[in-house]
């Protein structure tokens, strides 16, 4: 994804963005240390706000880094944000670090993510599931998406696939809405059009009451070796990032969600 500057200039994209964080220009004024009368004619292109001014309504607006610069270039300001290539030298520290939290992880999978959806690094845990997922899937670059929704991909395991598809496109969809990316947005119009497939064998998917079991949150249930496994999925990312590949970076690692899973992967 890239960051381009928009010919609306900088007030409309402000106002899109308090319109939906649902604050009024009273609201985003108090909390940016300003007046509702100044955010107006921001919005309106009466002020030319100050780089100061639109990066202090973006932290108090959750607008993510990419976007921040986008907010920047529209004012024609430069972008104050970087976007360094994962395999820079200067972000050796971060790469080592990764490294050994997925290490760390074993045997339980765990999966790093950019944000659009490619896989940047993944543990053993991760290779254990996808063993029989087509070639063309793993052959870099990965997506997480492709991989678990194609019909060649993890879909055909996945005991519960409507309930965690659902899941998949509704983060998607929630993503987008935060982003402006053409990139992201194909790729949701692709995966969503991928056709259910039959599961493996041509056994019937799960149709459990969530009542009757004692998960906590929805699990992906997926087949592997004979045998159902279970997992939570958790996601992470970075506090304050001052980077924009490091922004969007997420790490979402695998609990088992019963003892039957736990036990089964601590005995590879």
């Amino acid at each position: 994804m890239t960051t381009v500057a928009s010919a609306t200039g900088v007030g409309p994209l402000l106002r899109g963005w308090r319109e939906r964080r649902r604050l009024s220009q009273l609201e985003l004024a108090l909390r940016a240390d300003s007046s509702a009368r100044h955010v107006s004619f921001i919005e309106t292109g009466r002020s030319r706000p100050s780089e100061e001014m639109i990066l202090r309504l973006a932290e108090h607006l959750e607008v993510p880094v990419r976007e921040r610069n986008a907010l920047l270039l529209a004012a024609g300001y430069a972008p104050r944000y970087a976007e360094t290539p994962l395999d820079d030298p200067s972000l050796g520290s971060l790469r080592e670090g990764i490294e050994r939290l997925l290490g760390g992880y074993d045997p339980y999978p765990a999966i790093v993510v950019d944000g659009s959806y490619t896989v940047v690094a993944a543990n053993r845990g991760i290779a254990m599931l996808l063993e029989g997922v087509a070639e063309h899937l793993l052959t870099p670059p990965m997506n997480a998406m492709r991989i678990t929704l194609h019909p060649r991909g993890l879909a055909p395991r996945i005991r519960n696939l409507r309930e965690w598809r659902g899941h998949l496109l509704a983060q998607m969809e929630r993503q987008i809405a935060l982003v402006r990316s053409e990139p992201l947005r194909r790729l949701y119009d692709e995966v969503a059009a991928y056709p259910l497939p039959e599961r493996a064998g041509g056994a019937p998917e799960d149709r459990e009451d969530p009542a009757s079991h004692p998960y906590v949150a929805l699990p992906l249930r997926v087949e592997h070796g004979g045998r159902v496994l279970s997992f939570v999925s958790s996601i992470s990312t970075f506090n304050t990032p001052m980077d924009v590949t490091v922004a969007e970076l997420a790490i979402e690692t695998f609990l088992p969600a019963d003892a039957a899973t736990v036990t089964y992967l601590r005995s590879l």
